[in-house]
């Protein structure tokens, strides 16, 4: 853009990063806990144990999520997810809300879609959120 004559800044990155070792999926975007003591910062934890499609429907696999937040103004700071066929492309959501400033509430309210083949009817992204935000 700046080539073209226009004025653009890079905003920057939060750290997205997805892989993938044999049929286990993992993913993180923002801070890891780790990081986030290095700070100094006070932060609350959602952790979840779920499936990624009701666990009913064919083909639904384990998923853990790990949602870091920042007592007091529940900033998002970190995601990390583990999990079966279908958990880790989910990071795409952390990152975005990350990149948005979004809090725990934020999350809560997101208009996700839902049919089983896809997805259950609370995001395993959300649920963590709503444990988090329960904690701190």
């Amino acid at each position: 853009m700046n080539l073209g004559g226009r004025y653009a800044t890079f905003p920057g990155v939060v750290g997205t990063a997805i892989t993938k070792f044999m049929d286990t999926e993992c993913a993180r975007t923002g801070l890891s806990e780790r990081e986030i003591k290095a700070l100094g910062l006070q932060y609350s934890i959602g952790l979840i144990e779920g499936y990624t499609l009701p666990s009913y429907y064919p083909g639904s696999s384990p998923i853990s999520v790990k949602v870091l937040a920042e007592k007091g103004s529940a900033r998002l700071l970190g995601v990390q997810i583990v999990g079966g066929r279908g958990s880790a492309k989910r990071i795409d959501t952390a990152a975005t809300a990350l990149h948005a400033g979004f809090s725990l509430e934020d999350l809560l309210y997101l208009d996700l879609s839902y049919a089983p083949p896809f997805a259950g009817v609370w995001d395993p992204i959300v649920i963590a959120a709503r444990m988090a935000l329960k904690e701190g």
